[in-house]
């Protein structure tokens, strides 16, 4: 799996609080989400993600509630991979569930820019910015993880047969 997008940076402890602001969780549709998404952080995330975009971001993300709207309305606003120095735990297997892409690399989430083009084998684990040509190792994604996010998610994955 590999992905390749522009960086948006963000610091530590993002929460999901601020990824989807509560006022918009009595909602289940995943364009309305993306809408709304970082909008009490970033309010300019919504007119710049653009699809493939990957996200950098410090220590801590999606730490907060547990709410899986987080991470749909991050996949949902077309981000393909979130870079982390670390994640909340719950947001971490939520976005699993849902099939966003993410990965613990701390030096590559300090290093990596805002506007940096980057591209990412999840496969081998290279994550490599083509804006500076610096590389970075991560641990590469399990077999059963790149088959749920490749699905589509856990729920859909399984009702496919890709995992059982």
């Amino acid at each position: 799996m590999t992905y390749k997008g522009k960086i948006i940076k963000y610091g530590d402890n993002i929460d999901t609080d601020v990824i989807i602001p509560a006022r918009y969780l009595n909602t289940s549709d995943h364009k309305e989400l993306a809408a709304h998404c970082m909008e009490d952080l970033d309010k300019t995330f919504v007119t710049r993600v653009r699809p493939g975009d990957i996200i950098a971001a410090g220590a801590n993300f999606g730490c907060g509630s547990s709410r899986e709207h987080a991470p749909i309305a991050i996949k949902a606003s077309g981000v393909s991979l979130v870079i982390a120095e670390s994640f909340a735990r719950i947001f971490y297997r939520n976005a699993i569930n849902i099939g966003l892409a993410i990965v613990e690399c701390p030096e590559a989430a300090k290093a990596l820019a805002e506007g940096d083009t980057v591209e990412a084998d999840m496969d081998s684990g290279i994550i490599r910015d083509i804006t500076t040509g610096r590389e970075f190792k991560a641990a590469p994604f399990p077999e059963f993880i790149q088959k749920i996010i490749a699905g589509g998610g856990l729920m859909q994955s399984i009702a496919d047969g890709a995992i059982g």
